[in-house]
């Protein structure tokens, strides 16, 4: 039996999810925990909608069942091995031709309950974008770069607060170094899909953690209205002395290839001074990493506190911080925050 459903009741679904789409949209975004069964390679998408638009619906059918015709048993495979059950979710761009033909196949071939998405990976899209206007109460945790804020979060999160880590999902730390051991970033529309995702398992009634960030984490952007949302909160400050920064720098960036840091250092250095980026070089090659970090302070610093001015004063709250104690500024922001709730 195939039943198509709009977007909140297919994704209310338990069943495996296969996406038709080609590889090449699939790896651009698709749903969290979608797998990939293509119906078309790139090429052979590109081929058939090429003759769609020259020669029309039909010519394009045809060719359509020409490529797929020798894929309909591994298709069948795939899909049983994902679905041993016979229960299935499939959708393609628009839950039309490719979908309706994946769906047509899977139901002859006795599966038992097959479940197409309306409008398909489009309404999903739109269920992404209109999920961030939901009301939701935040909590954001900022501090100069180095005062580690990600594990601040780790250890808010084992308090038992509710936390998302952008920078995890974004594949990135947010600063030119922030490329360094990650990997690759997914796209700002994957990125969205991603922190859907996060904020769906997120309890409404209770408060939600964030770093701090600028818009832009490398090449991923926080959607605008979540955005506005976090500059708008109450903004708990570490202040952690430069010093510990600086050390704590040279210990997750340290082991690092000189060229690697330096190649990051080099695409700052017109925000950090022709001066100050040599300096930072010429120390960096002679090793004395500590020297690299706090040159970097210096400007990130500076950035972090231009950024910070937009906030209203009245919604900063500072709390002393030292890099030996993370665990306890952890458990002093949490109870801070629930006060201030009550």
């Amino acid at each position: 039996m195939v039943r198509p459903l709009d977007i909140a009741d297919f994704l209310e679904g338990a069943t495996p999810i296969i996406d038709v789409r080609s590889p090449g949209e699939f790896a651009h975004g698709h749903i969290p925990g979608a797998h990939s069964l293509p119906l078309f390679s790139n090429e052979e998408r590109v081929i058939v909608g090429t003759l769609y638009k020259q020669q029309g619906r039909d010519a394009a059918v045809l060719e359509g069942l020409r490529i797929v015709g020798p894929k309909l048993a591994a298709i069948v495979e795939e899909a049983r091995a994902l679905a041993p059950d016979g229960r299935i979710r499939v959708h393609c761009w628009r839950g039309g031709e490719r979908s309706g033909s994946v769906a047509w196949l899977l139901d002859k071939a006795g599966f038992a309950e097959v479940v197409t998405l309306r409008r398909g990976y489009k309404a999903f899209r739109q269920h992404v974008l209109d999920s961030f206007s939901a009301p939701i109460d935040l909590l954001v945790l900022g501090g100069y770069t180095g005062t580690g804020k990600t594990e601040l979060l780790g250890h808010l999160r084992t308090l038992g607060e509710q936390v998302i880590d952008l920078e995890a999902l974004a594949h990135h730390k947010g600063s030119s170094f922030g490329a360094l051991g990650e990997e690759p970033q997914p796209t700002t529309e994957h990125f969205e899909n991603l922190l859907w995702n996060e904020l769906r398992q997120v309890d409404r009634s209770r408060a939600l953690w964030l770093e701090d960030e600028s818009i832009m984490i490398g090449r991923c952007k926080i959607p605008q209205v979540l955005f506005d949302r976090m500059r708008s909160a109450v903004l708990y400050f570490a202040d952690m002395p430069q010093e510990q920064r600086a050390e704590r720098l040279v210990v997750d960036y340290g082991k690092f290839p000189k060229e690697q840091l330096a190649e990051a250092t080099k695409r700052i250095e017109r925000r950090l001074g022709p001066q100050h980026c040599k300096a930072a070089l010429i120390a960096l090659e002679a090793g004395d990493l500590k020297t690299v970090a706090m040159i970097m302070l210096t400007y990130y610093d500076k950035a972090y506190l231009h950024g910070a001015e937009t906030r209203d004063a009245k919604q900063i709250v500072r709390e002393d911080a030292a890099a030996a104690d993370l665990r306890g500024l952890a458990q002093r922001l949490m109870e801070h925050a629930h006060v201030i709730a009550r």
